[in-house]
């Protein structure tokens, strides 16, 4: 007599636990590298305005400081990590290329007009130009940093930024520009509350009707 195997197929992986990993990770690093750089920002505003403490993390100059050095390595660490994985593992070929002009407008316009169709585990051409794009931002944040922490060691950089009081300004906008993609991030995230599962256990819902292609491929 040959046993059935009643049990339900497993849903496909649609994020490796190495992206899982390193996404939470930098996410947190991101949230205190943020929170502490705006009090460091607070000391010594650039613009007009300064952050409501409430926002900030550190108390004072000094904790602020300690914070912001202390998830900057762990950026770093994280971020290697991540981009040594992306290239070895084909993670990058596979999730953000290719990658073109066309399709970026073409997808763009297809996201104003609410028309864009999404597939948990598949990135449009606009979501792959964002993490490209952040990515880059996150490189800039690094150097810009240390061109401002280390003015004098790194002069050579610190002068290619334009200056100590330029690089301060390049660095908040790499700030910005990674602020800004959190944002836009989490707005997606609250209107398709369908993707934080996958990116927690890796697997697609069990509702959901793309978690594999025409053909039966893990998508």
């Amino acid at each position: 007599m040959t046993l059935m195997n009643t049990g339900k197929p497993k849903r496909p992986i649609i994020h490796p636990l190495m992206v899982r990993i390193t996404h939470w990770i930098n996410a947190l690093a991101i949230l205190c590298m943020v929170t502490s750089g705006w009090a460091i920002y607070n000391a010594s505003p650039i613009f007009d305005f300064r952050f409501a403490k409430y926002l900030t993390l550190g108390g004072w100059l000094g904790g602020a400081l300690a914070w912001h050095f202390a998830a900057l390595w762990v950026l770093v660490i994280n971020g290697l990590i991540y981009v040594l994985y992306g290239m070895l593992s084909g993670h990058f070929r596979h999730d953000f290329l290719p990658l073109s002009i066309r399709a970026i407008w073409r997808d763009f316009v297809a996201a104003l007009t609410f028309k864009l169709k999404h597939r948990l585990g598949v990135y449009n051409a606009v979501q792959k130009l964002l993490y490209i794009v952040v990515i880059l931002f996150g490189v800039g944040v690094v150097i810009s940093g240390l061109a401002i922490w280390k003015p004098v060691q790194f002069q050579f950089v610190t002068g290619l930024l334009g200056g100590y009081d330029f690089a301060r300004i390049v660095h908040f906008a790499m700030m910005a520009g990674i602020v800004g993609f959190v944002a836009v991030h989490l707005v997606l995230v609250a209107l398709v509350p369908s993707t934080l599962p996958p990116m927690i256990t890796g697997r697609a819902p069990a509702h959901d009707p793309h978690s594999q292609d025409p053909e039966g491929a893990p998508i």
